[in-house]
């Protein structure tokens, strides 16, 4: 096991930022796993796709990068299937080779960043489909004693863009490997966004789950920069959810809020809306800016450094609070 010294993460997050680790280590296994997690740095902080996350500082410690990979069919059915994935592998490249087996539940999914196994910990969704509606379980390394454990669907208190791993258990466990129930009958899901626009633009009128995946694919390239090319980790922050009586006073105040309620009963407002409202989208502040396409991705046009990034981020808060009185919370983790 080769553990780096003062390793750079600039590659390794999708923000670009130059941060470093004060120690790195890359593991493939379940065992080599557990042989990093017993070594003497503290403390230790699992890496996925680097796609959820903003670097402020260089980290102390010793940050593992997690590459274990393997996708397998674990259980057949008439109707549906589960399956096994490795939580190193790229969330995207894995809807790919659902879709081309004709296994449904994630095309919705398409094109979001990151790796399997940073999927569960917010809950990741998009286009009226989250994780938790095609989970089954997972299996996670105690950081602290290398022990396995199982969560299923109940233990892991999935929610809008939280799970248990975000509050209770935040940097307790490593997720190692993740099952998912898929569909062999998939029910298309065309009610969010602009899916139903984007297919009958690309001539589509009975869409499966391959047309699906190329119109979602189509809608987030439209509107998200890649980040290979401008550094973002996606959207910043997380849609409010408020309640209807804040809501029916912001309503009178902007007629053309968008808006969805929620089965809770509570509505869920956008916060890319909120934040274009107050001047923010194209606006450019040093080496960041929001983008001009998307006024909830925040970005780096090269060089600017995580407090940079965080101290827009803190702007637009206050900002949207002042004039809304919502309070945005950031979606990405921030260290």
């Amino acid at each position: 096991m080769k553990i780096y010294s003062n390793y750079s993460l600039e590659k390794l997050n999708t923000f670009g930022i130059a941060a470093k680790a004060k120690a790195f280590v890359e593991v493939a296994t379940e065992e080599a796993f557990r042989e990093a997690l017993a070594r003497p740095e503290n403390p230790k902080l699992i890496l996925g796709g680097g796609s959820n996350m903003l670097l402020t500082k260089d980290l102390p410690g010793l940050v593992i990068k997690n590459n274990i990979l393997g996708k397998a069919v674990i259980r057949d059915f008439i109707h549906t299937v589960h399956v096994g994935i490795g939580g190193g592998e790229n969330w995207h490249a894995f809807v790919l080779w659902c879709i081309k087996k004709g296994y449904g539940g994630v095309e919705n999914l398409s094109l979001i960043p990151g790796t399997v196994g940073a999927s569960p910990i917010q809950n990741i969704g998009a286009y009226g489909v989250e994780l938790k509606d095609v989970f089954l379980k997972l299996e996670a390394l105690d950081i602290k004693t290398g022990e396995r454990k199982i969560f299923r669907l109940k233990d892991c208190a999935f929610a809008y863009r939280d799970s248990v791993f975000k509050s209770k258990w935040k940097g307790r466990y490593a997720i190692t490997k993740v099952y998912f129930r898929l569909s062999k009958n998939p029910k298309i899901n065309t009610s969010y966004g602009a899916i139903t626009d984007t297919l009958k633009t690309m001539g589509i009128e009975n869409p499966g789950i391959r047309e699906i995946s190329k119109a979602v694919i189509s809608i987030r390239q439209s509107k998200l920069p890649d980040p290979a090319q401008l550094g973002n980790s996606g959207s910043f922050f997380k849609n409010p959810v408020i309640g209807k009586k804040q809501f029916k006073a912001l309503q009178k105040a902007y007629p053309k809020l968008p808006h969805y309620p929620q089965a809770s009963g509570k509505i869920k407002v956008p916060a890319g809306w909120l934040i274009e409202q107050c001047g923010w989208k194209g606006k450019r502040v040093g080496n960041t800016g929001s983008h001009a396409k998307q006024a909830l991705v925040l970005v780096n046009y090269g060089g600017a450094s995580g407090k940079e990034v965080f101290n827009l981020a803190k702007k637009i808060i206050k900002s949207v609070d002042r004039k809304f009185g919502v309070l945005l919370t950031p979606e990405v983790n921030v260290f």
